[in-house]
């Protein structure tokens, strides 16, 4: 793919109500540029949780507005805890890209100012949870996949009961807003590409309104 994203051929899928997904619309190999700049910046961590265990996956943020967690609960704020500074800039390019790809499954007014990046390794997971942490539900979340490929599972209104899984690859995007934007979703373990066996990470980006 020449450019960061193919706007002339989008595949998109609508794979649930009101959540969709673009088949390799995203360029992985720019994207990963970035994201390892500003993990030198303010560099991948785990975060405690309220219960006092940590987060099973590294995180790290850029934009206006990161998403923390520590004894006091999860919440979004624009100081990294690690740097005392401000999270990077959301690079020009990822806030386009999250514009663009919300605007194509018809959500024309996103305008993301929080991006969290987590970071798997093989054997990592993410557990049924919500994205309710941000000030207002009106906005769509979206995420893009790059490296290893993952299994996203959408569990629906409630915590348990799989209603759909979803294999993401490389430079997959997937939007869900409307009345999925509370779903509960998960992503099962991360396992070796038999087809490409040297790949040994997997990069999220997500963009939300905080």
């Amino acid at each position: 793919m020449n450019d960061l994203f193919d706007n002339l051929r989008p595949q998109i899928e609508e794979i649930y109500p009101s959540t969709f997904l673009l088949s390799g619309y995203a360029d992985s190999f720019v994207l990963l540029s970035e994201v390892m700049r500003l993990s030198s910046i303010s560099p991948f961590r785990k975060m405690q949780t309220p219960m006092g265990h940590y987060t099973g996956i590294e995180l790290t943020n850029c934009g206006p507005f990161g998403w923390v967690s520590d004894s006091k609960g999860y919440r979004y704020e624009q100081i990294d805890p690690i740097t005392n500074k401000p999270w990077p800039e959301m690079p020009p390019l990822f806030h386009q890209l999250a514009k663009d790809a919300a605007k194509l499954a018809g959500f024309k007014k996103f305008d993301s100012n929080a991006c969290l990046v987590n970071h798997y390794q093989i054997g990592d997971k993410l557990g049924s949870h919500q994205d309710k942490d941000e000030g207002e539900f009106d906005s769509p979340i979206v995420s893009i996949s790059i490296g290893l490929p993952a299994t996203f599972q959408i569990f629906g209104k409630t915590r348990s009961g799989v209603e759909k899984e979803v294999e993401l690859k490389d430079g997959d995007v997937m939007v869900w807003g409307g009345d999925s934007r509370l779903i509960y979703h998960g992503v099962k373990t991360i396992k070796q590409d038999k087809l490409n066996p040297k790949l040994s990470d997997r990069y999220n980006i997500t963009f939300r309104k905080a």
